[in-house]
């Protein structure tokens, strides 16, 4: 996880854009560059670097002397870097994993480079031969990437979150920044006065394609039975994601999802000889808590290093600001799952030596997990809306899962949207996937039933939402929320609420209390998120 942000054409004296630069220190809190580039007088590069891999050969902006008009940033981790390093005999400089998007670049260009790449990433790269710059993001949006491009001023900003771009030019027009779309790469030319002109805008994957890197590079799926390739690809995406300098954890709340990586990603460094202790997270606000209660037996089961934490609802309270702060997001459900996920991050930020944390996220949108799919009419309108789900993970449990860890310096890893695993389950015949006698998510379980992977009352736990996972005994999560925001929000504020938020009118207490929060740390920007989270259908 690492922080990036670029400004091109801009008139000013670069200098007044530092302090917006570092407005994402938190994403890199190792190292800090912001460099301009000979020639280039009117374009700047900043880099917040989290040093995971190479800490000493891997600062950027990244320019290596084979090809050193390509001048590259990225914020991710790219998998199969090393696979691709010997498939074509490219002479890394470093043990980097981001130097192969230069070497993929030379070697056939901006979407040979991207359909090439296995992993998650936000790029820029700016090429001084071709005077093009492109920016890129990964098939499901793991990684953000904001853009603000004024037309008419020819200007273009980057960032990894949208606080870094925020007064950018002295324009504050309510639109002006959005999300790159996840599998997109974007063109810009860059004329004799250094000013962007937007180019194009491609398409170089979807989820339901099986990506070009494992059709090049031989990554074949063994054979015709569907559980025994999930359990191939799934165990294949855990175990690569263990790439780290530092040390590796897991979320766990002992629900199916993150109890199967934290399982793998225990086996795996226990069988390679990783020389400290595999810990898991935990949080509730009870010992008692199901979630807490069921992660104990995980972390017995796998013999990792078990950590508890348990919060009040006080101290859930005082970090709701700070939630919607990170996030840059209004909507409910998004902010009822990051308060409990904010809490544990800062603590293994705080209490331990951990950097990189797996976590069971995109499990429910790819396998049909949601309660909410039991209800579905029928298996097709339950694929589209899997579909629907995973292309818009990156404005709700995707941002979430980026933002809040990315707050306190860690480095998320969400082996279940991995693009290999991904399309392939999406191409399994709908009525397979679709929850059946109130089992949701069958085929994941019966991949490792068997195994000795979880203990059986795991692997076939039915599925809570975070919010009911880490409630007390007496009462959710969800409705100490509501029943604490109850009276800070009065009647009369919700009947102007069509009138003082026209966009996204909250429909309760608790999303006018939020929306008030927001609105004050980002005015006029409510269009971050095009609408809110809900459920497509009810019992």
């Amino acid at each position: 996880m690492c922080g990036i942000w670029a400004i091109f054409g801009s008139e000013e004296d670069l200098q007044t854009h530092f302090e917006k630069a570092c407005k994402i220190s938190h994403r890199g809190p190792d190292s800090f560059c912001m460099q301009n580039i000979n020639h280039f007088t009117n374009c700047l590069f900043g880099f917040h670097q989290l040093a995971i891999m190479d800490d000493a050969l891997g600062m950027q902006p990244m320019r290596i002397k084979e090809f050193p008009h390509v001048i590259m940033m990225y914020n991710g981790e790219i998998y199969n870097y090393k696979k691709l390093r010997d498939h074509y005999g490219f002479n890394f400089t470093s043990d980097c994993d981001g130097e192969v998007l230069i070497h993929l670049y030379g070697r056939g260009g901006i979407d040979f480079m991207a359909k090439m790449l296995d992993g998650v990433f936000a790029f820029c790269i700016l090429d001084t031969k071709t005077k093009k710059v492109y920016i890129g993001r990964d098939t499901i949006g793991v990684r953000p990437l904001f853009r603000l491009y004024k037309e008419k001023q020819r200007v273009l900003a980057i960032c990894s979150e949208a606080k870094g771009l925020l007064g950018i030019e002295k324009v504050e027009e309510a639109n002006g920044i959005s999300q790159l779309l996840p599998g997109h790469y974007e063109e810009y030319n860059l004329g004799n006065d250094g000013k962007a002109v937007f180019v194009c805008q491609n398409q170089f994957h979807s989820i339901t394609v099986v990506p070009k890197w494992a059709l090049e590079t031989s990554c074949q799926i063994p054979n015709a039975d569907h559980a025994a390739n999930i359990q191939f690809l799934f165990t294949e995406a855990v175990t690569k994601r263990f790439m780290a300098n530092r040390r590796v954890g897991c979320f766990l709340s002992g629900g199916l999802d993150s109890s199967l990586v934290s399982a793998l990603a225990s086996k795996f460094a226990q069988e390679n000889g990783v020389d400290y202790p595999f810990q898991t997270f935990a949080i509730g606000m009870s010992t008692e808590s199901t979630d807490l209660s069921a992660a104990r037996k995980v972390a017995a089961h796998i013999g990792s290093e078990h950590h508890e934490i348990v919060f009040t609802p006080e101290q859930g309270f005082e970090v709701i600001e700070d939630v919607i702060y990170a996030l840059e997001s209004y909507d409910v459900a998004t902010i009822q799952s990051a308060i409990g996920m904010y809490l544990v991050s800062k603590y293994i930020k705080e209490k331990t030596d951990t950097v990189v944390v797996y976590s069971g996220e995109g499990a429910d949108e790819l396998c049909q997990g949601y309660g909410y799919f039991h209800f579905a009419p029928n298996s097709k309108e339950a694929e589209m809306e899997s579909h629907r789900l995973l292309n818009t993970m990156y404005l709700f449990c995707g941002l979430r899962a980026d933002r809040i860890t990315a707050a306190h310096g860690l480095e998320i890893r969400v082996p279940f949207l991995d693009h290999h695993l991904v399309s392939y389950i999406l191409s399994i015949p709908p009525n397979l996937r679709t929850p059946k006698g109130g089992i949701e998510k069958e085929l994941l379980r019966k991949a490792f039933d068997g195994t000795d992977l979880l203990p059986e009352q795991v692997l076939w736990r039915k599925k809570e939402e975070f919010s009911d996972g880490v409630s007390s005994v007496e009462k959710t999560w969800k409705a100490i929320l509501q029943e604490h925001i109850e009276n800070l929000v009065t009647d009369k504020d919700m009947k102007d609420a069509p009138e003082v938020y026209k966009f996204n009118t909250p429909q309760s207490k608790e999303a006018f209390y939020y929306r008030k929060i927001f609105e004050r740390l980002f005015p006029n920007r409510s269009s971050l998120i095009p609408y809110t989270w809900l459920r497509k259908w009810m019992n």
